[in-house]
């Protein structure tokens, strides 16, 4: 079969059609380079955009650095108790740093410079929606007070109890044991514990360290209302705190298997201007043979809490103590525990 003049032409034009596009893509490299948007970290455009530009950037710092929040869609639906509730019942524990400081935060040392890398603080992004917390000015002093001065004044370090939500993310794990009434809270740290009473009515006879708490169901989420906690808890180790007006929202939903998503509103109008939030996953410890372990820290502070009151003696004045201790005569006999008579 021939080939007329006309065909040999139009594939001509064709494959010079297709060598220009090439040389034209050639010369934009960075058309050829760009990549899905979920295949590209934060860390590599920003070196990408350095180069670029000739210009070279640091990475961002975790004060820099906004939370991401769990997503709030869920489909997961939890296995269910005899009354038809998810079935929360297990070992949990917080996976974070918010202990430290539940604002995002940068690496730091630790409060004691002995301990070298042993105290140092880890980085993170920090466990607060929305920023920075939204203090009163007079509040935010405080707050920089107690930071300063977390080693005399924060309450965890005399083992007192941590309160909610301090006890959730402590890096203790904790458990929780459901009925149709009543979950049981039980927690790693220092025999903490509470009880949360589903369809409570009833007000705190009197404010304690881990508060009142009355929950209801909305849905597969538990929510749990906190109320009359002391005013003594801190939120985490960086001096965050509030007052005698702490109002406490925790809601639990499970997202999978071995995962809840826990979120937490706090509103004190005494220390700050309007309520914010918390979140983070909660995971299930998955050990065999998991249980939750005595961590009895009264032992170790006892030293110094009351280590002052100790009677302090010289050697002159024990001698001089033993001294007057009753003794028996020289020449007294010694009765042989042996030789005396049986009742």
């Amino acid at each position: 079969m021939q080939v007329s003049a006309r065909n040999i032409a139009v594939r001509i034009d064709a494959a010079l059609t297709l060598t220009l596009c090439a040389l034209w893509l050639g010369a934009f490299p960075s058309w050829a380079q760009t990549a899905p948007a979920t295949r590209t970290s934060p860390a590599t455009a920003t070196a990408r955009a350095g180069q670029a530009t000739g210009t070279t950037q640091a990475p961002r710092t975790a004060a820099e650095t906004p939370a991401t929040a769990a997503p709030k869609t869920i489909t997961y639906r939890a296995p269910r108790t005899p009354d038809g509730r998810p079935n929360l019942s297990g070992i949990w524990q917080a996976i974070n740093n918010a202990e430290w400081d539940i604002q995002a935060h940068d690496a730091k040392p630790g409060p004691l410079v002995v301990m070298g890398a042993w105290g140092g603080i880890q980085p993170d992004l920090g466990v607060v929606e929305g920023g920075a917390l939204p203090y009163r000015p007079e509040a935010l002093k405080k707050k920089k007070e107690n930071e300063a001065n977390a080693l005399a004044l924060d309450p965890e370090v005399k083992c007192f109890l941590p309160g909610i939500p301090r006890a959730t993310y402590m890096g203790f794990p904790f458990q929780i044991t459901q009925s149709a009434q009543y979950l049981a809270f039980t927690y790693g740290y220092d025999f903490a514990s509470r009880v949360v009473n589903i369809g409570m009515k009833s007000k705190a006879p009197v404010d304690s360290w881990m508060g009142w708490s009355s929950g209801k169901w909305e849905g597969d989420t538990l929510v749990v209302d906190v109320t009359a906690q002391v005013e003594d808890t801190w939120f985490d180790r960086a001096g965050d705190y509030h007052s005698d007006e702490l109002h406490v929202v925790e809601r639990y939903t499970p997202t999978s298997p071995d995962s809840l998503l826990y979120e937490v509103t706090i509103d004190d109008p005494k220390v700050y201007t309007h309520p914010w939030k918390m979140s983070m996953p909660l995971y299930r410890r998955l050990e065999k043979n998991m249980q939750l372990l005595d961590y009895n820290c009264v032992p170790f502070v006892e030293e110094l809490m009351y280590g002052h009151l100790r009677k302090v003696e010289t050697p002159g004045e024990k001698a001089q103590e033993d001294s007057t201790l009753p003794t028996a005569p020289s020449d007294a006999p010694v009765k042989n525990p042996e030789e005396e008579e049986q009742p």
